[in-house]
């Protein structure tokens, strides 16, 4: 039985992750959960645990306007309190630290026309605060690794599934109530949240150390997403390229237009190759997790 102790409570990651073992893992993983929201984790014996999962973060749309206490906000969680926790957790000989890191710290998205590939030797371009705060921690963790103890940084793109933050709600959103969607060719990772939790316990159970980039089995086009999910709703949506003009004038829009629609339309994936390990987690197909997201 490994123990577990998830950092960061109430988090969309955590309970998820919490809720799969119970269903599929809970004669093998045990979970605990512990809020960092004070200091009161400071008091905490980690010594008890096999493993520390570091879920605790902020994150922001538009960190580039961010002002000087704002800025000093995500350094001190995203960066700060994560190296600390990983530091408390080497001391009292946790033998696994799993860090979430970000697709975030390579940069935006590429605007809309523009591809982005992202392979294992793509260097970290942090694009704003959130992607270098998390870029910094990401890079002290690994530091502290050593023989007795195991660092994992998870690399995930877009994170999504039932009752999910972030970009996603936007597209259920449109595909709930636009009648016609622009059919544009574009190419994003992502990654479903049951197939980032098979992920987390793979990794558990094998003791497992480096950076990792869990991705879908399938790359995701945008317009087939919309698709996919008013299909799911029983909602008729027209997909046509005859729109596609639009989108390129709005990606040359000065301010949030542009930003807007080159994140939607936007190109950013990994390299399957990086991807793939010597276990499998990609349990759910991309069709399967828009019907469980929607369900």
């Amino acid at each position: 039985m490994r123990r577990v102790l998830i950092t960061g409570a109430n988090s969309y990651i955590g309970v998820s992750f919490e809720e799969y073992v119970r269903t599929h893992y809970s004669s093998e993983i045990s979970i605990s959960t512990i809020d960092m929201r004070d200091g009161s984790w400071k008091q905490k014996d980690f010594s008890e645990y096999d493993v520390v999962f570091h879920v605790a973060g902020i994150a922001h749309v538009d960190l580039k306007k961010a002002d000087t206490e704002i800025r000093n906000l995500y350094y001190s969680v995203n960066t700060d309190l994560a190296i600390d926790t990983a530091r408390k957790a080497k001391k009292e000989k946790v033998s696994q630290f799993i860090f979430m890191s970000s697709a975030i710290i390579y940069g935006e998205s590429a605007p809309y026309g523009v591809k982005k590939v992202i392979t294992a030797e793509t260097s970290p371009a942090p694009a704003n605060y959130y992607g270098d705060s998390k870029w910094q921690a990401d890079k002290g963790i690994q530091e502290l690794e050593n023989q007795n103890f195991k660092v994992c940084i998870l690399r995930p793109p877009m994170i999504y599934g039932r009752n999910s933050k972030g970009n996603y709600p936007l597209l259920s959103k449109i595909a709930r109530k636009m009648p016609v969607f622009p059919d544009v060719e574009n190419e994003r990772s992502m990654l479903y949240i049951e197939n980032l939790c098979e992920f987390l316990c793979q990794i558990i159970m094998r003791g497992k150390r480096g950076i990792f980039w869990p991705q879908n089995a399938e790359y995701t086009k945008t317009s087939d997403m919309v698709k996919m999910i008013s299909n799911v709703l029983g909602h008729r949506i027209f997909v046509t390229k005859a729109l596609n003009w639009t989108v390129a004038f709005a990606s040359h829009f000065p301010g949030k237009v542009s930003q807007i629609t080159n994140k939607a339309f936007g190109n950013l994936s990994y390299d399957q190759k990086m991807s793939q390990y010597d276990f499998v987690y990609q349990c759910v197909d991309l069709n399967t997790s828009i019907e469980r997201t929607e369900a």
